[in-house]
């Protein structure tokens, strides 16, 4: 009895094994692609805005968008995580055209998933999208087809160079890539095994899961392209891989289309080692395709250094835990009080031997690890440690040496050559829902972010920082000063830096050097001089929102999609009246002269600060930098248009309780049973913009 029971149980368990086998090979599934994007008319959103004659117009864009064709993002989008449905690059299309009533946009599908059949499925929809969009001389949306080039080794920090965006500018026949360029040869998820793959169809529908398997399958099966072809030259039907940057834009010399390479996510620690350095990367630079630096997403502010070491390492390789500071306490700091604290005896030197021992291991493990070196702890004894503290919606576990700022101080590379990257600022969303654009209004925590705690309580608890699942927002946008709607002035604009950032709001806003050489020129400029150098900026805040969608999407979409699709609500200023800004802030950092020479004093943060006119006016500051020609050295100058606080999504990751001093006595972050689906999980921030840089060199 017992040998047929046991016969019974191994022959189910055998029977199950194979069924989730077949789902996950795609024996049931099959191929799945886009639609046709809808063709119905798009009023054109561009704001009348009160500008000189010889000023251009500002557009808004999102030059970071992913859809199911990214695996991780067809793993997001089902019921296991957050059951927002497939999504493909036409759902893209539509989105940004109706819901988010984008100027422009791209799609960027992680390359190291894409296959031969998919990547000739996007660049037709982008066609299709453009086609839709009316006169190309003054089309209501420019769409542009590119990927994501996903390297990242989060142990290995001198082979880690991050994740970056390639924008092509052209997409019709014969002026488009055949295939991307990816980092490796095959996506990480598809390594898992078959039955592991299949065994999503517990908790999604059978043609969901099936497909996903199918799909995975074959980008698994995409041959990798064979050593020393140029790019243009290899077959269509192969996975082309660069494994470092050089081999990135070797490739994209081969093919001779005008592209971008936009790094992302910098600061991000989910996706960075915690002690990367830009300066490891820097000799991999080059302006002619990195001429932007995404310093904002849906994944958090790339922008601030901030001077901090997580565990500190001497020149002999011993490792010690630094101590607090008033924006970042290191998690070793904090377990140090945790181990303290549960003394009966605080102060006793069998307290200290407890502490000691702990410290030892937690120093053994890591960061992150290290916390698990102390049992039965709950996420408010850490205290937010480890995590930027008092900034305006940072990225989680953040990499102060991948930052923005301090990216831009360095003058030297890692051997000690000189060298500078000279990048301009954009926001983009970085969403895996297929919704560029979706910061619109903070309505729709689940839907517009890439946030996946819907309320369960078992979300991310293997990650030590659970915490970190709450550090998701809505996104930013790039604006662009250009002198018409086509693509090519778009690219223009692109091309010379002439653009800013933004945290999701359509500010508006001019940077200039009012006196250089040859006059006056804008943001994103380099110019030599000896003299002080003057700049203005003036800066409008963004429309005022009202309720639900405008007529045209509702025409062209329908009431239904227009639910499913958008949330319910779009982008819909009510009237001229605009939101109040509260003041500009004004960076100025000094890159480097010598290899040594520490970052920290040579970024100023903030170098000038102006209030804003509480009239909700528009705001003008000029000022002057009278210690330039005396200090004699390259200065780089930035603005940062500070809009008056609104709920915003994430706009307190942590969530904090104060005391009336202001001091943070308890978190609720927005992860598990408190990140329901209702609960957009809300707090008062800034919105802000950042201008590109203006770069003054000093004459040698």
């Amino acid at each position: 009895m017992i040998k047929r029971l046991l016969l019974a149980i191994v022959l189910a368990l055998a029977i199950a094994l194979l069924w989730f086998h077949a789902i996950g090979s795609g024996w049931f599934g099959g191929p799945w692609q886009s639609e046709v994007p809808n063709a119905g008319p798009r009023v054109i959103s561009e704001p009348l805005i009160t500008r000189e004659k010889a000023e251009p117009r500002i557009l808004f864009g999102d030059l970071h968008n992913h859809s199911n064709y990214s695996l991780d993002a067809y793993i997001f989008n089902t019921k296991l995580l957050k059951g927002t449905g497939r999504v493909t690059p036409a759902d893209a299309c539509d989105f940004a055209r109706y819901c988010s009533a984008l100027d422009f946009w791209s799609i960027n599908d992680h390359a190291e998933s894409l296959t031969p059949r998919v990547w000739a499925d996007t660049v037709k929809t982008i066609q299709a999208c453009n086609d839709n969009a009316g006169d190309p001389a003054n089309p209501d949306m420019v769409s542009f087809v590119g990927w994501e080039w996903s390297n990242g080794n989060s142990d290995d920090v001198p082979s880690h160079y991050g994740h970056k965006n390639v924008v092509i500018r052209t997409w019709e026949e014969g002026q488009t890539p055949t295939r991307p360029i990816a980092s490796k040869a095959i996506y990480d998820i598809s390594k898992a095994p078959s039955v592991v793959i299949g065994l999503m169809s517990l908790l999604e529908d059978l043609d969901v899961a099936s497909d996903f398997g199918w799909y995975s399958n074959e980008g698994s099966s995409v041959p990798v392209c064979p050593d020393g072809v140029p790019a243009h030259q290899l077959p269509d039907s192969c996975r082309d891989i660069a494994l470092t940057p050089t081999s990135l834009y070797r490739k994209l010399d081969e093919w001779g289309f005008d592209s971008i390479v936009i790094p992302h996510g910098l600061a991000w620690g989910n996706v960075n080692p915690l002690t990367a350095d830009f300066r490891s990367q820097l000799d991999e630079y080059e302006e002619r395709y990195q001429k932007l630096v995404e310093v904002f997403s849906g994944h958090g502010n790339s922008e601030l250094f901030v001077d901090f070491d997580r565990i500190s390492i001497a020149s002999d390789g011993g490792v010690s835990c630094p101590l607090a500071t008033a924006d970042f306490t290191p998690c070793c700091r904090q377990a140090e009080k945790i181990t303290r604290s549960r003394c009966s005896e605080p102060e006793s030197a069998m307290c200290d031997d407890s502490v000691e021992s702990m410290m030892k291991a937690y120093l053994k493990k890591g960061p992150l690890a290290g916390r698990k070196t102390i049992k039965d702890t709950v996420l408010d004894d850490w205290e937010g440690c480890g995590q930027l503290q008092n900034s305006f919606q940072p990225s989680a576990a953040y990499v102060p040496r991948m930052s923005a700022q301090y990216s831009l101080a360095l003058g030297f590379d890692a051997q000690g050559e000189p060298k500078r990257a000279r990048m301009g600022m954009i926001g983009s969303s970085d969403g895996h829902q297929g919704r560029p654009g979706s910061s619109y209004k903070e309505t729709n925590r689940v839907l517009y972010t890439d946030s996946k705690s819907v309320g369960r309580e078992a979300d991310f608890r293997f990650r030590a920082d659970r915490e970190s699942g709450a550090f998701y927002y809505t996104g930013g946008l790039i604006a662009a000063h250009t002198d018409g709607r086509d693509r090519d002035a778009i690219w223009q604009a692109l091309d010379t830096r002439n653009v800013y950032a933004t945290s999701g709001d359509r500010m508006l806003v001019w940077f200039d050097l009012i006196n250089g050489p040859a006059g006056e020129v804008p943001m994103g400029s380099e110019v030599t001089m000896p003299v002080s150098p003057r700049f203005r900026v003036k800066a409008l805040g963004a429309f005022e929102q009202v309720s639900g969608c405008p007529d045209y999407a509702i025409a062209a979409l329908g009431k239904d999609r227009v639910q499913s699709l958008c949330g319910g609500e779009c982008y819909r200023p009510g009237g001229e009246k605009r939101k109040t800004l509260s003041r500009i802030e004004v960076v100025k950092i000094r890159p480097q002269v010598r290899p040594d020479e520490k970052i920290a004093p040579l970024v100023e943060d903030p170098w000038r600060t102006f209030d804003c006119p509480s009239s909700g006016a528009a705001c003008v500051a000029e000022f002057e930098d009278n210690l330039y020609a005396e200090q004699g050295r390259a200065a780089i100058y930035y603005a940062r248009v500070i809009q008056a606080a609104e709920p915003l999504i994430g706009g307190d990751p942590f969530a904090c309780e104060y005391t009336e001093s202001g001091q943070c006595v308890k978190r609720n972050y927005c992860i598990g049973v408190r990140a329901t689906r209702d609960n957009n999980c809300t707090a008062p921030a800034e919105p802000r913009a950042w201008t590109s840089p203006i770069f003054v060199e000093y004459p040698q």
